[in-house]
């Protein structure tokens, strides 16, 4: 099992459309939002934005109403997934660490997107998915939402929704009440990443 003292949070804004994704244009990955959450104390820290540069698509408008990113935002101060990948490995270690996501779409879509580049995966195996482990220890039916989670722990909401290190952060909180509400919470949903596939 890798390191969990310290966890890293990641948060991926893919481009989107309103509708089918158009001819010639694939989904992908254009901003990385990250942080570290220390499990000991619950600081947060090392909060990041990494936006990435698409190679086979474009930002839509209605891609942009959501996240508030742009095509020329990216085009000026966007940086290749290849460059992204090193980023996560040298500034934050990544491979050593145990690493958490809201939901499965994060996990799968790095994946994806390092098979497609035949780039090497940048983070260790062990994965948390916060959406499965939050349901678990809420006693919940069904799983919800980041925004449904926040509101039901009545934590407000920081900064803008879909973007930046504000949705990381916001699930930091979350995986940080969850840790410190069961204490059996990380090791009964801490496991190969495979399984949330």
């Amino acid at each position: 099992m890798k390191t969990t003292d310290k966890i890293i949070i990641i948060d991926l804004e893919a481009t989107c459309w309103k509708g089918p994704v158009p001819q010639g244009q694939v989904n992908e990955i254009i901003e990385i939002e990250i942080c570290v959450l220390d499990t000991k104390t619950g600081i947060i820290s090392k909060n990041e934005g990494i936006l990435i540069k698409p190679e086979r698509s474009t930002v839509s408008p209605f891609c942009t109403e959501l996240t508030t990113i742009t095509q020329e935002l990216l085009d000026q101060e966007g940086i290749s997934f290849e460059q992204a990948c090193n980023e996560l490995r040298i500034q934050y270690n990544s491979y050593q660490y145990t690493w958490a996501s809201y939901g499965a779409y994060d996990l799968n879509m790095l994946k994806q997107q390092c098979k497609f580049r035949g780039l090497d995966y940048p983070m260790a195996q062990n994965h948390i998915n916060v959406k499965t482990l939050f349901t678990k220890v809420k006693g919940l039916k069904r799983k919800v939402g980041m925004k449904g989670a926040l509101e039901m722990l009545e934590i407000p909401l920081e900064g803008t929704h879909h973007r930046g290190v504000d949705d990381a952060n916001n699930i930091a909180k979350i995986l940080d009440w969850c840790l410190n509400t069961s204490a059996k919470a990380e090791s009964c949903c801490l496991t190969k990443e495979v399984q949330f596939s």
